[in-house]
């Protein structure tokens, strides 16, 4: 889990900073898709996107539960360009209809951890004391769980099926999410312009919500890309052993399931799938490293200050 842990270190800046940090950031975040990661990942992404919102609406659904069992474990060709699984189902026409159930645990399952993980290490860093302590040994407590058990446990619990799938991965990484979080807002609630917010009279809810929370988006937004990447790998792991999407909606787990069987005769059954989930992984793993990049406060400030010198 050592890439759930990155953070985006913010280094103390002068009153005037924060313009040049603005007109700076736009000028990385515009960069990013001119290096190789931000290219090849922001390609992969956007690709199971445009799959995953227009495959359904292009491909009939019953094409993807059409059994030809006349034609079963049939090799790449013309007509199955991808083959066919072990019921004869088309494999291409299911890879891309299951695109739509990964981006949607992906999207869903982050949008819950950020509403979770977000306001507990908003509250915890920003007030610190008894809040902090107690929210964060809640946190802790949580990630002493290894992820995946975790999200086993509580999908068999709630019962096997795509929405506690989502549920369940989007509460496994809350607690991660909530770290960053906590760790960027001790270091924003010291700058000068928060102390300004305070003398002036700000009240609490103010300084968090306008002066504190725009200043750790950043580093939010590269955690949830990279906790997207592994909510694929974790919905794929809980539909293969039977606790998250169910037959026969199409997904990349399933179809790894159904394939295991297969492997010595028709290895396709499991290389498309699998194929799937790695480029969707590696695609928002190098587009987070390329956000990152970006939206580092070093870079992005060195940047601003070489463009007015």
């Amino acid at each position: 889990m050592a890439d759930e842990a990155t953070t985006i270190e913010v280094r103390p800046g002068l009153p005037g900073d924060r313009g040049r940090a603005a007109s700076g950031r736009a000028r990385a975040l515009r960069r990013i898709f001119r290096t190789s990661k931000g290219l090849v990942g922001g390609t992969l992404v956007a690709l199971v996107v445009v799959v995953g919102v227009l495959g359904p609406v292009v491909i009939p659904h019953h094409l993807a539960t059409q059994i030809d069992v006349l034609h079963r474990l049939a090799p790449p060709s013309a007509a199955h360009p991808l083959g066919t699984d072990q019921l004869g189902r088309d494999e291409l026409v299911r890879m891309l209809l299951g695109a739509r159930t990964s981006l949607y645990v992906g999207v869903l399952a982050v949008a819950l951890s950020v509403v979770i993980g977000l306001p507990l290490g908003l509250i915890g860093g920003y007030f610190g004391g008894w809040a902090d302590l107690v929210l964060m040994r809640i946190v802790d407590a949580i990630i002493s769980f290894p992820v995946l058990l975790l999200a086993l446990t509580i999908s068999a619990v709630l019962g096997p099926n795509l929405t506690n799938a989502t549920l369940s991965i989007g509460i496994v990484y809350a607690p991660y999410l909530a770290r960053i979080a906590r760790s960027e807002v001790l270091k924003v609630s010291a700058m000068p312009y928060v102390e300004a917010a305070r003398a002036s009279g700000a009240g609490h809810v103010w300084i968090m919500l306008r002066t504190v929370l725009p200043n750790i988006v950043p580093p939010v937004i590269v955690q949830s890309t990279i906790s997207m990447a592994f909510a694929i790998l974790a919905e794929a792991a809980l539909s293969f052993l039977g606790l998250g999407t169910q037959p026969p909606t199409p997904s990349w787990g399933l179809m790894i399931q159904a394939a295991r069987d297969y492997l010595d005769i028709a290895p396709w059954t499991a290389l498309v799938p699998g194929a799937a989930i790695a480029l969707s992984v590696l695609g928002l793993n190098m587009l987070g490293d390329a956000l990152r990049d970006a939206l580092d406060p070093s870079f992005v400030m060195e940047q601003a200050r070489r463009a007015e010198g």
